[in-house]
């Protein structure tokens, strides 16, 4: 199992239609709204790592979001 979280920054007044896309995306374990330099934070889970880089593909794919950064989580 991969785990990472994608921080994400959204064009405004997207904010409502990513919300909705991330929920229903696959491989998005959990999304939340943030204040700060980011709008979305999404805790993200995938078989494999190429999994995991679709789901981020998938992420960036939406219009409205402006850019994203990726974390990949360490295996211990």
């Amino acid at each position: 199992m991969v785990k990472g979280v994608c921080l994400i920054r959204v064009k405004v007044g997207g904010e409502a239609a990513v919300r909705e896309k991330l929920h229903a995306m696959e491989g998005v374990r959990e999304a939340m709204q943030l204040f700060g330099d980011y709008d979305f934070i999404a805790i993200l889970e995938a078989e494999s790592l190429r999994e995991l880089n679709s789901t981020v593909d998938s992420i960036r794919s939406i219009p409205e979001v402006a850019s994203t950064k990726t974390l990949v989580a360490a295996e211990y």
